[in-house]
């Protein structure tokens, strides 16, 4: 049988004034719904059967004052045992406990405890000592409530020290995130800045370039003004008179020519050769052709066409 109310009929039939006996009653769980619906049952006995655990609602019975859980099998109780603040006796005699949960701290009203039959922890075991008489029993509550007190404190220590050490942590994490953001924003920056420069290089060459493309023409432009400016250049004679001026040049090359000859013709010894009265004919044909003016008349008269 696992439930008191298959052994002994309903829970409220146990019930004796504020006392509810539930011992010997071969339970392997707790009531708990059964219990929560009879608060005026502030002392609970529970002693001598075969419980292994409490179940965790267990501790919403705050209404127990007094509390037998001897004799039994419990090898923890719940981790918010310390609920319970109404408790003033608890008994937890011939138990598998090892350890007692922080929360029992909490228990600021517990007068009498029990311990005894347990393989405590040996620190636990010495602080608890025995419990042979009402006296001891009372001593054993204040011990190991000033003990689980220390614990608390210490674990509550311990946790701040984590906290710490994680704050601490996260801080130099943090600080490292921020130095290595700084490094980035500061590697970004000087990126745009050179590559800032390099742009405004480029456009400085572009200009310089621009510039002297601009001043070729310019210099061609001015130098053109200076030379009218200067000294005036001559002017190129006149197209006009090329042709004849060509035409007197080569009669006057050809006159010297035939100069020459006549002179060596008619001065020297040659004469007579035939070739020098060749060059006499020639010569007294060009002398009658000048007095008639026929060449000269075919001169003017080629000017005045052109």
């Amino acid at each position: 049988m696992t439930k008191a109310g298959s052994k002994g009929g309903n829970l409220r039939d146990k019930l004796d004034g504020n006392e509810l006996d539930l011992s010997l009653s071969d339970l392997n769980e707790v009531p708990v719904k059964e219990l929560a619906a009879l608060p005026k049952a502030t002392i609970l006995d529970l002693s001598c059967n075969k419980l292994t655990t409490l179940p965790s609602d267990f501790c919403g019975l705050t209404h127990l004052v007094k509390l037998d859980l001897s004799k039994n099998k419990l090898r923890q109780l719940p981790a918010d045992f310390g609920r319970l603040v109404n408790l003033q006796h608890l008994d937890l005699l011939n138990n598998r406990l090892v350890t007692l949960p922080v929360s029992f701290a909490q228990l600021k009203s517990l007068k009498w405890l029990d311990l005894k039959d347990n393989p405590l922890d040996p620190v636990l075991a010495k602080v608890a000592g025995d419990c042979l008489d009402e006296k001891q029993c009372k001593q054993c509550a204040n011990k190991v409530l000033q003990h689980m007190k220390a614990v608390q404190a210490e674990q509550e220590r311990e946790r701040q020290r984590r906290l710490e050490t994680d704050r601490e942590a996260e801080k130099k994490w943090e600080a490292k995130q921020r130095a290595k953001e700084a490094q980035e924003r500061e590697l970004r920056k000087r990126e745009k800045a050179e590559e800032k420069e390099r742009r405004r290089k480029e456009y400085d060459a572009l200009k310089a370039a621009k510039r002297e493309q601009e001043k070729k023409p310019k210099k061609e432009t001015n130098q053109a003004p200076k030379s009218k400016a200067g000294s005036r250049p001559r002017k190129p004679p006149p197209r006009k008179h090329t042709r004849s001026w060509a035409v007197l040049k080569l009669l006057l090359l050809l006159l010297l020519c035939v100069a020459g000859g006549l002179v060596a013709c008619r001065v020297t010894e040659l004469q007579q050769q035939p070739l020098c009265t060749s060059v006499n004919t020639i010569y007294d044909n060009a002398v009658r052709g000048l007095r008639s003016h026929d060449i000269l008349q075919w001169v003017l008269q080629t000017d005045s066409q052109q």
